[in-house]
């Protein structure tokens, strides 16, 4: 179980096992985050106090399974905005929210608009 893993190490009493894990969670999200390496990004993601801030609160959001009350939860609360002109954009390439996440919100919203854009992935 990584995600618990890595909060295992987030929350540990030794500041150098915290940031080395912090590091490595926000690196390989910024490394993932684009379509092409983004070195700006990575090197912003590797600041010790940005790392710490953004891996904590994104795995503990993780362990706690985002605080929704079933796992599908937002896909079966879809009914309450059938009414709504919605397009769904997704990258072609976003290993961070896969194809099938928009997928699944597709077909739960019929009249939504899905669009992929062939050379992105999580950001352009």
């Amino acid at each position: 179980d990584m995600v618990a893993s890595y909060y295992k190490r987030l929350t540990s009493s030794d500041e150098k096992v915290r940031l080395e894990a912090a590091r490595a969670w926000s690196v390989w999200e910024a490394s993932t985050s684009h379509l092409y390496l983004d070195a700006e990004s990575i090197q912003h993601y590797e600041d010790p106090q940005v790392a710490i801030a953004f891996a904590s609160i994104e795995c503990h959001y993780f362990v706690n399974k985002t605080f929704f009350p079933t796992p599908n939860y937002l896909l079966e609360q879809t009914a309450a905005i059938r009414s709504i002109p919605t397009r769904i954009v997704q990258g072609r390439y976003d290993v961070i929210c896969p194809m099938t996440s928009a997928w699944e919100l597709k077909k739960a919203l019929p009249q939504a608009d899905l669009r992929i854009v062939p050379d992105a992935g999580y950001f352009k």
